[in-house]
């Protein structure tokens, strides 16, 4: 499953659920109010920019942003919200394309580093963000904590998620770190609706390692956007990266 396959016009048009799930105002506020904090009144740049749901909010707040898109689909349904004056925005590989200017914060949220499924690419987009950065600028990325401790011995899925109309459910592949999320969505009939999405799970510690190598330090690590501490439990983390002011 390619990326740019699996983002076509039927998955830009559902992505957004304005006032629920990931644009629920208690997940998406948090987020802006720490992204627009981190950016300390320089631009933006945001990796896999979607349909805006954070880039939007983000300029509304005075915070100038860029994005880049490997869906040209996705940008259409952003174009239906911002127009280019408004947010500008590149097409192609958050790993390898390349915005005009330099930014006081890059941001990858919302697990997509993860969308990337070779470690060599997601160091790449580690040294992509680092490439964009003015001194002392910082990366930000939301992802979540691989969960294997869930997994007995020999079984190799998981649900994560179960709600009426809905399942989560995630598939292994230990050897390469690969994880595909099958989303089931049913009612009354027997039909139901699928879709799913690869990715390369990465552990806290290798995502560090990955930003050595490009130049960054850790500056700091919670749990979520308000600030929770990160713990042994934590299913997800809030990792910021910054480049040294003497790089």
């Amino acid at each position: 499953m390619r990326q740019e396959e699996i983002w076509d016009v039927e998955a830009a048009q559902n992505y957004d659920t304005p006032g629920t799930g990931m644009f629920a105002p208690e997940v998406l506020g948090p987020a802006v109010d720490r992204l627009a904090e981190l950016a300390a009144g320089g631009n933006a740049l945001e990796f896999a920019i979607g349909t805006g749901r954070v880039a939007i909010p983000l300029a509304g707040r005075g915070i100038p942003v860029t994005g880049i898109e490997l869906s040209p689909a996705m940008i259409a349904q952003l174009r239906t919200k911002a127009d280019e004056q408004t947010i500008p925005v590149i097409t192609g590989d958050m790993a390898t394309a390349t915005a005009p200017g330099r930014y006081t914060l890059v941001y990858l949220v919302f697990n997509t580093i993860s969308n990337l499924l070779a470690q060599s690419e997601q160091v790449a987009c580690f040294r992509n963000a680092a490439r964009h950065l003015t001194p002392g600028g910082r990366f930000v990325i939301e992802l979540w904590v691989p969960e294997l401790r869930k997994l007995p011995p020999g079984v190799q899925a998981s649900v994560w998620r179960c709600d009426p109309g809905y399942i989560g459910l995630d598939t292994y592949d230990f050897l390469n770190q690969h994880v595909v999320s099958h989303h089931f969505k049913f009612d009354a009939t027997q039909q139901a609706r699928l879709f799913r999405t690869p990715h390369r799970y990465i552990w806290p510690s290798e995502l560090d390692l990955m930003a050595e190598l490009a130049g960054f330090e850790l500056e700091s690590r919670h749990a979520d956007w308000t600030g929770s501490p990160f713990t042994a439990e934590s299913r997800s983390h809030v990792s910021v990266y910054r480049i040294p002011t003497d790089h």
